[in-house]
């Protein structure tokens, strides 16, 4: 087994030595403005493509923490061409929020609201002023938490509806994308809406965001926890019926493991960590239902009928990386360390491009190489693995 000092420095060399080269050096795009929507599987860029909101949001989360973390002048550079283009582009100055996309000109193309998304926008510029204190963005940060209390927010069975048209009117289609099922809330959502309310609580220690992080928490231990299997559901009416049938979805139990930790933590009530942990600790576990003997993890199953989605995505083992390290860390789990280790070495021996920078999308369960979804897009971009890199540098301590 490798050393933590060993795993401290590997992650460094490759967040800073394959990651974030990457995206400094093939997708910033000089001539339009902001980043470049699309290079594909097979490493090639396509410029006319859309601009997606969770990608430049990811962006920018994932350069301000590099910044913060690492200092280098050129990881705040990036970081503040995001944050520029996001606030002159993407954000809707006439009725707030932030659009789904834009064209490969910066024009908006969808302008519906996905909460998710205002999330992510959150999340990366509440991580640009942990990295600066810029008042300009952490202003613009507490715009959005307004927002989605005020549009979001199920004021009659609590937590938070899917989506809204760009002038805040009922949409039929609430999906994030194709591969969901159309229902008003989700686990999804409201795990990307935990995350940037704490990293939004981490700078400004505001009421009314604590009193939302405290129900968020609540949510997930009370209405998103399957009590019986302890893993996370994934859809649900607005009263919280459970829809969609019986899923499971290993990637983002482990990825709640440690984000619902993490939000207790920076909440600092010892009441509600007393209740959290153990929780944690039964959700973590119940993701391991999805490890294989190499050390990777599938991404989800539906019992029903029986379908397991066996590639093996790139952003669900950087998430179980952290997750498995963080049930080691915080209660001395032993075996949890090794989990996390093993599944870094199938990261390092089968998803790591060396040759051309970043990570593939996955591995089918063959073992071939999915060359068919993107290097970077809409939906893949340096965060996950870029966070991963970052949490254990920051966890390990020297």
């Amino acid at each position: 087994m490798i050393q933590l000092r060993q795993l401290k420095q590997e992650m460094q060399d490759e967040l800073t030595g394959n990651i974030l080269p990457f995206w400094l050096n093939k997708m910033i795009d000089n001539e339009r403005g902001g980043f470049y929507g699309r290079i594909d599987g097979k490493n090639i860029l396509h410029p006319d493509a859309e601009k997606g909101g969770i990608l430049n949001a990811r962006i920018l989360w994932t350069f301000s923490a590099a910044y913060r973390v690492l200092g280098k002048a050129e990881y705040l550079e990036m970081a503040t061409i995001a944050k520029d283009y996001i606030l002159t582009h993407f954000y809707d100055h006439e009725f707030g929020g932030t659009y789904w996309s834009l064209d490969a000109d910066g024009n908006p193309k969808d302008t519906k609201k996905q909460f998710y998304a205002l999330g992510f926008m959150m999340y990366g510029l509440s991580e640009y002023v942990r990295a600066t204190g810029d008042e300009e963005a952490l202003d613009y940060a507490i715009r959005l938490f307004e927002t989605i209390e005020e549009h979001s927010l199920d004021v009659v069975y609590n937590g938070y509806i899917e989506a809204c048209t760009r002038e805040w009117g009922k949409i039929d289609d609430m999906r994030l994308s194709e591969l969901d099922a159309n229902f008003p809330k989700s686990q999804n959502t409201h795990l990307h809406i935990i995350e940037p309310y704490t990293n939004l609580f981490r700078v400004w220690k505001d009421p009314r965001l604590e009193r939302a992080l405290r129900n968020l928490i609540d949510i997930f231990t009370d209405k998103i926890l399957n009590p019986e299997t302890h893993h996370l559901d994934l859809f649900f009416e607005n009263d919280w019926t459970r829809g969609a049938g019986q899923l499971e979805s290993y990637g983002h139990d482990i990825e709640c493991s440690w984000l619902m930790h993490e939000a207790a933590l920076v909440l600092g009530d010892p009441e509600v960590l007393r209740k959290v942990e153990p929780i944690v600790q039964l959700v973590a576990k119940a993701s391991e239902k999805g490890l294989n003997p190499d050390g990777s993890i599938v991404h989800e199953a539906n019992l029903d009928t029986g379908h397991v989605d066996d590639d093996l995505h790139w952003w669900v083992q950087a998430e179980a990386v952290v997750g498995f390290y963080n049930i080691y860390q915080h209660f001395a789990d032993e075996a949890a360390l090794d989990k996390a280790l093993r599944c870094w070495q199938y990261i390092k021996d089968n998803l790591i491009d060396h040759a051309n920078g970043e990570w593939y999308w996955s591995r089918h369960a063959d073992g071939t190489l999915n060359t068919t979804d993107d290097k970077a897009g809409f939906w893949k971009c340096p965060y996950h693995n870029g966070r991963m890199c970052l949490e254990i540098i920051e966890r390990i301590l020297n």
